[in-house]
């Protein structure tokens, strides 16, 4: 059989059809914006912003977010059309399947791994975080950090990880609130994002008046600027890199914040749960991308003007919670607002969480309705007509990544696996407009030969804007997909069978 076998888009949309069988539809307009906006601000904004700032971008770190945004309309706009066209879950697999055959949908269905489950691992680490800055450090360091994670406090003594429970719990809470029903996370997420969006707005408000000039100058890392080591002398910053200072950096940046903009492509993976899907996915998506952009430009800014990038280099003194170390240090005042802060950002972490988890339950439960991985990731709680049995699984998996491997790196591998989605899914359209012209469309991307030329180009230069260890990483990932692919998935896929 072939490996580029595809799926018929009759069979698809009489899958998406069966809503006897299937997800319940029980999302309208808002609810879906309100998931896209859940999604996206989070651990991007709030720890992303201050991490790209400190390795490679400096207070250009807004041209890195209008960077990464381009990128993302480019792609959103063809999300948009796949999503209003072929209203299913799954997302980049379920299109992929039906454009470029079997064993690229399995690939981006791999990658997704990466993006979802893995991204729900860096935002609950950075929950974990925040809790811990709220509590004044009262969690001992040994208890909310991974074992390959440590440093050397000013007394000279070294600390080491061994779990981070935190993370841990925030997973399992979230866990069971989509067991529940979407509908339920859908009101659960819109009162935190209501929080959240509210909390970006104050801070940026108030902040602005806060902002010294020379924090901006020089506005990108010059050349030659000299490494940072921490108080045991081990290199924690180093900018030698073509991708770590001037204009390279800000595409590294831009790879960096790319984290930042996951989330309205999660949109995409509720189509079989949206009432009108063909008017409201492209609404839903492009709504919340452009909603999120505009307040990226302005707390980016804001955020580099109140505290000088160099403040972020060191996760001990400002990285890992910037937001309320930037208040607390330089906004004096207003101490409220460094509680008010954190608050709300662990609320809106947890909607992160869980519009992360519960796109990637819905993608495999695409795969595993096409016979990709076993049955039990596609069986439904015979109540809440919910994957839940997919949903202990991801727990166990992302709970694994959450507590032994460090934020960064599952945060970079996250990036990896978007913009590879990206890619194909801008590859993709242009594939069905040549292949099925006089399809349906109730979105039609504009001048598509040149948003998905642009989009597939400018997410391939953010994969290479990433730094090296993570590429190897993402390669030996999708090495294992392969082997899986053809160990298991090619001869249990249903369309050999």
């Amino acid at each position: 059989m072939s490996l580029f076998r595809k799926k018929s888009l009759e069979s698809i949309m009489a899958q998406a059809a069966d809503s006897e069988k299937g997800l319940k539809r029980t999302l309208g307009a808002g609810n879906l914006i309100a998931l896209g906006i859940g999604a996206i601000i989070g651990a991007g904004l709030f720890v992303r912003t201050a991490a790209a700032a400190g390795q490679a971008a400096g207070p250009g770190v807004t041209l890195s977010f209008i960077l990464a945004a381009v990128g993302c309309a480019f792609a959103g706009l063809c999300y948009a059309e796949f999503a209003a066209m072929i209203p299913i879950s799954g997302s980049a697999y379920a299109y992929s399947y039906v454009t470029m055959g079997e064993l690229v949908a399995w690939i981006i269905g791999w990658a997704l791994i990466m993006e979802y489950a893995l991204g729900a691992a860096t935002v609950s680490i950075a929950w974990s975080e925040y809790l811990n800055r709220l509590m004044g450090g009262a969690i001992p360091y040994e208890w909310c950090h991974s074992p390959f994670e440590s440093f050397t406090d000013t007394a000279g003594v070294l600390h080491s990880g061994i779990i981070n429970a935190p993370a841990l719990i925030i997973l399992l809470l979230v866990t069971l609130l989509l067991i529940k029903g979407s509908q339920e996370s859908a009101f659960v997420n819109a009162i935190i994002v209501f929080i959240k969006v509210a909390i970006v707005l104050i801070f940026i408000a108030v902040g602005w008046q806060f902002i010294k000039p020379e924090n901006h100058t020089p506005y990108l890392i010059p050349e030659g600027t000299a490494a940072v080591k921490d108080a045991a002398g081990k290199v924690i910053a180093d900018y030698s890199g073509w991708n770590k200072h001037g204009w390279g950096g800000v595409l590294g940046g831009a790879a960096i914040v790319f984290f930042a903009f996951i989330g309205f492509d999660a949109v995409s993976t509720a189509a079989q749960e949206a009432k009108n899907p063909k008017r409201d996915m492209p609404i839903g998506i492009l709504g919340s991308l452009a909603v999120c952009t505009v307040l990226y430009i302005l707390f980016g800014h804001v955020l580099t003007g109140v505290a000088n990038w160099k403040d972020f280099v060191d996760p001990e003194k400002g990285r890992e919670a910037s937001v309320a170390y930037a208040i607390s240090a330089y906004m004096t005042g207003y101490g409220w607002l460094a509680k008010a802060v954190t608050v709300a950002i662990l609320a809106g972490f947890s909607s992160v969480i869980l519009v992360m988890l519960m796109g990637q339950s819905r993608v495999f439960y695409s795969m595993s309705n096409d016979g990709l991985i076993p049955k039990i990731f596609s069986d439904l709680h015979p109540k809440f007509k919910t994957p839940y049995k997919s949903n202990w699984l991801l727990f166990l998996f992302v709970g694994g990544f959450a507590a032994f491997v460090p934020g960064h790196v599952a945060g970079d591998l996250t990036s990896f696996g978007t913009l590879f989605a990206f890619v194909l899914v801008s590859i993709g359209i242009w594939i069905l407009r040549k292949k099925s012209p006089n399809m349906e469309r109730p979105f039609k991307t504009p001048v598509y030969q040149v948003v998905c030329a642009l989009g597939a180009i400018i997410c391939t230069a953010m994969i290479i804007g990433l730094d090296r260890q993570t590429l190897i990483a993402a390669f030996v990932w999708m090495a294992i997909g392969l082997v899986v692919y053809f160990a298991y998935s090619k001869k249990s896929s249903k369309l050999h069978k």
